[in-house]
């Protein structure tokens, strides 16, 4: 695959990113007015359902309520944009790899870096005997490079320096900022639907008089778990917006940068023979590794998945390498 170019893969991402961030207050907005007309609509019996009426009452409650939805989801959304390094770190059981404690992937990484004129990431390392790796950060403060310890033990020189360059292509695209963007966003409707079902699930079986004021706050809790699962809907398809030919392009950044694409070729083979990271259990994180490093669905379920998937068909990867 022709490799697009730095200058303008990076503008792409730049756009996309500020698209993301244009789209998901506007789908916020919109369903938290969705919710006002569905909780006022359903609230009127047959007879006396009036749609003037109830689009003056949506209006009056979405004006009170939109500055609230608006401010706590900018909250959360810098927390989460800003500590996404720990948050990441933590989901994975990630630790700092200094120089000192292993100088040949340190070398590694710092010899591309300064072949690329690029600042020296962090370095990561996951430990855990399967093959995977990620880069993550949002600047160069925070950009880091993860790699599983079988990863390290498990590749050769030239493998493993494929593996690191695919990653810095990542950062030196913006890749990894555009998928933390749509990581966080994704993440926030995912909590308001999770939210959502236990409350609906503890308020079902709850042992409690079953009066009117209690069917109704069960009819508010449905709502709201409609409107999140329409809103994680709507984001998990942005997400899936993000072209999977950032992997392609990756892997050509990466046999770009080292003049060796047979190497990330073997590399890519022997990882997708054992990428499950037992640590990582998120499908959000996941997105982040080199190869999903969760177990895998068989037969039509496995076909399903791949109308989904984050990652394109590694074979595919490998082949596409295989013709440089």
């Amino acid at each position: 695959m022709k490799y697009v170019g730095i200058q303008t893969q990076q503008s792409r991402n730049n756009v996309r990113s500020l698209f993301l961030l244009c789209l998901f207050p506007c789908l916020v907005v919109g369903l938290t007015y969705l919710f006002c007309f569905l909780l006022h609509y359903l609230s009127m019996s047959d007879d006396q359902t009036d749609m003037s009426v109830v689009i003056l009452y949506t209006n009056d409650m979405f004006l009170h309520v939109v500055p609230y939805v608006i401010g706590g989801v900018l909250i959360w959304f810098l927390i989460a944009y800003f500590a996404n390094t720990s948050i990441i770190r933590s989901a994975t059981g990630a630790i700092p790899l200094e120089r000192k404690d292993n100088k040949r992937v340190y070398n590694l990484v710092e010899n591309l870096c300064m072949s690329q004129g690029m600042k020296m990431p962090k370095i990561n390392v996951i430990d855990d005997d399967s093959l995977n790796a990620f880069a993550s950060g949002i600047d160069e403060r925070t950009y880091t490079v993860t790699l599983s310890r079988g990863i390290i033990d498990k590749l050769n020189d030239e493998e493993l320096e494929g593996v690191i360059a695919h990653e810095l292509t990542h950062i030196r695209n913006h890749d990894v900022r555009l998928l933390i963007i749509s990581i966080v966003f994704v993440g926030i409707f995912s909590m308001i639907a999770q939210i959502c079902m236990r409350w609906v699930y503890y308020s079902s079986w709850a042992p409690r008089r079953r009066d009117e004021k209690g069917n109704g706050v069960i009819v508010v809790m449905l709502l709201a778990l409609l409107v999140a699962a329409i809103g994680y809907l709507f984001a998990t398809l942005m997400r899936f917006a993000i072209s999977r030919k950032r992997e392609y392009l990756a892997d050509a950044g990466a046999a770009e940068m080292t003049r060796n694409p047979r190497a990330l070729a073997s590399a890519l083979r022997k990882i997708s023979a054992d990428p499950d990271i037992e640590a990582v259990n998120r499908a959000d994180v996941a997105q982040l590794f080199i190869q999903h490093p969760g177990k895998q669905a068989m037969g039509f379920l496995d076909s399903l998945n791949g109308l989904f998937a984050t990652h394109p068909p590694i074979e595919k990867r490998i082949q596409i390498l295989e013709q440089f």
